[in-house]
């Protein structure tokens, strides 16, 4: 992609809080999970935010939907701060990115 997508600042930062999350502010739980998956994240929307050929937004997408399900499928859904981090970060990366991802797909171009 050749132009600038909001969708791809929005996975970079979503990306980021969940890497950071567990550090900053949600007393190291689901500190794996969330470190890794964050990370990747993060990487996904860089790479697009600097139209470097890497990951595609379905990529992108299943990363945040991977951090989405974390909490439940790792085990921390109880522990309030890094659940909700999961759950917001990775929802709302995976909204905006199946928007993305459909909107490049049928050939228009993404605001």
């Amino acid at each position: 992609m050749d132009r600038f997508a909001w969708q791809d600042g929005v996975a970079f930062l979503a990306g980021l809080a969940a890497l950071l999350a567990p550090e900053l502010w949600a007393d190291d739980a689901g500190k794996q999970p969330l470190m890794v998956l964050g990370a990747l994240l993060t990487a996904a929307g860089l790479y697009a935010l600097l139209g470097a050929a890497g990951p595609t937004a379905w990529t992108a997408t299943a990363f945040a939907l991977l951090i989405f399900v974390a909490p439940w499928a790792f085990g921390f859904s109880g522990q309030d701060a890094g659940a909700w981090t999961a759950w917001i970060a990775g929802g709302v990366a995976t909204i905006v990115g199946v928007w993305g991802a459909t909107q490049a797909r049928g050939g228009k171009a993404a605001a």
